[in-house]
């Protein structure tokens, strides 16, 4: 049982490799600016960090959690992946980053989630902070990895294998990277693609919700190649640099939203339509 519940997580050991690369891209906006990127602003840095930090307790008791949880699904079912084969690996990297992509688009298009997930992309920067500035209500994307323990992938393999998605996205969060070779960028998502993902453009919106892999938006039409700068931020963005306030305020709109309805299917617009969604005249 020991070994079921053993979180081994890619992501810690990289933090310090996270810190370097933070401190060169800030260092690279000093020394060598561009007049046309946004680079670095203190104050929205500091506020990005913050917000890491405080994800690392939420995320920990989220994950034991749901941890234990795995452990019992897992011990359900008679299927068995054997974790040291090397196709075992692949296949389970494969299946955690097509459940992300289904998981993003859902975040992107059910407001409850996204009243979570909206956390990520109210900064009005992109940079490796920016890659640290995540949410503290993690509990939908956990959600999301039920099938795997039930399909015989051992629970801390599910997490070892999230921790490298995640650890492969925070390279992605950078203006210093322009496009990369065609190849790769037609199979991998790269800064260019992540760029447009976190625009507020409308030609850019919801687009590009790959994690490791782009062939999963070029497969389900969710696609968009970057054709010029984007604007970062939300459509409508969060005048404060508060943290509590930027993790739960969308979460306060609903609860707003849903007591001024009259219809309870206006209510359950409100919660499960997409965000901005309102009643037809």
């Amino acid at each position: 049982m020991s070994a079921i519940l053993d979180i081994r997580d890619p992501a810690t050991a990289a933090a310090p490799v996270f810190v370097l690369f933070v401190v060169l891209e800030a260092l690279s906006f000093r020394f060598f600016a561009d007049d046309e990127l946004r680079g670095y602003e203190r104050r929205d840095a500091w506020t990005s960090i913050l917000m890491g930090l405080g994800s690392l307790v939420t995320t920990a008791v989220a994950r034991g959690l749901a941890l234990l949880g795995y452990a019992v699904l897992y011990e359900l079912t008679p299927l068995r992946l054997d974790p040291h084969r090397w196709y075992t690996w692949v296949g389970v990297l494969l299946a955690v980053d097509l459940l992300w992509y289904g998981y993003h688009r859902c975040a992107h298009r059910v407001r409850l989630i996204w009243a979570a997930h909206q956390a990520h992309h109210n900064s009005l920067h992109f940079n490796y902070t920016t890659a640290l500035r995540q949410k503290w209500n993690p509990w939908f994307e956990l959600l999301v990895w039920i099938p795997l323990p039930l399909l015989g992938v051992p629970p801390w393999l599910v997490f070892t294998a999230f921790s490298v998605n995640l650890v492969y996205q925070f390279f992605v969060h950078t203006e210093r990277i322009g496009r990369l070779p065609r190849w790769f960028e037609f199979v991998m998502n790269t800064p260019s693609h992540h760029r447009v993902h976190h625009a507020s453009d409308p030609e850019y919106l919801d687009k590009n919700f790959g994690g490791i892999l782009i062939i999963w938006d070029r497969l389900f039409g969710s696609f968009r190649a970057e054709t010029c700068r984007p604007t970062y931020g939300l459509t409508k963005n969060i005048d404060s640099h508060n943290v509590f306030w930027l993790q739960y305020h969308e979460f306060g709109a609903i609860a707003r939203d849903v007591r001024s309805a009259r219809r309870w299917r206006h209510r359950l617009g409100y919660v499960f339509g997409p965000p901005g969604w309102t009643p037809a005249s």
